[in-house]
């Protein structure tokens, strides 16, 4: 099986090494690169065309957000995953305007960067716990809060189990993974297999995706 070809991009050598160690232990990816800014990261994603390219929001030269807007310009089939230390909201909504595939804090676990980047290696979205949350609020108020759907709305069925229901309604409801977790009496891994099992079956990438779809066609009704 081929592995999953990585260029790592962060200005501080300490973590692109850190990052390389932790990616590398794990058989199915190799880290091919490594960039210190935003432009040589663009530079070396052209050169080497990765399946995943890492980003840190935050260098100079050229930032993380700015170089996912531009990828597509320099290798259209590699896909962004953004590393930050910031959970604010203003960043996590530019990242995906700026056409990234996901959204990591750097203090996720080994297991959650994995998961992330064989995600969106598959043509996934990943975006973790609070991440996702921030999504979810930021989708509510540009909506004013979800009203009553009209009758004259379709009403869609996508074969969801009755726990990837339960789950969807959570979701629908603004709650993060963990919260869904603590709810359920599950652990977070089962929540986020459910979560991504609901997608795949509802067809979307992303949560504003997802709940777009279940208020215009009724899917909990």
């Amino acid at each position: 099986m081929a592995k999953i070809k990585v260029v790592l991009a962060d200005d501080h050598v300490v973590v692109r090494n850190g990052i390389r160690m932790l990616l590398e232990s794990e058989g199915e990816i190799e880290v091919i690169g490594e960039a210190s800014n935003g432009k040589e990261a663009l530079e070396v994603a052209q050169q080497l065309q990765p399946d995943v390219l890492i980003l840190d929001i935050r260098m100079p030269v050229m930032t993380g957000l700015e170089a996912s807007s531009q990828i597509h310009e320099y290798a259209p089939q590699t896909k962004v995953l953004i590393l930050s230390m910031h959970n604010d909201e203003e960043y996590i909504l530019q990242s995906v305007e700026c056409g990234a595939s996901g959204y990591l804090l750097k203090d996720t676990s080994k297991e959650e960067f994995i998961k992330a980047i064989n995600t969106v290696h598959q043509g996934g979205k990943f975006f973790s716990g609070d991440i996702s949350k921030v999504l979810v609020e930021s989708y509510l108020q540009a909506k004013g809060g979800f009203q009553d759907k009209p009758t004259t709305k379709v009403k869609v069925d996508y074969d969801l189990t009755k726990r990837e229901k339960e789950i969807l309604a959570f979701i629908y409801q603004g709650m993060a993974n963990k919260e869904i977790a603590d709810r359920l009496n599950k652990s977070i891994r089962t929540v986020e297999t459910h979560r991504f099992n609901i997608m795949k079956k509802m067809k979307v990438n992303n949560v504003v995706e997802l709940l777009k779809k279940v208020e215009d066609e009724q899917v909990l009704t």
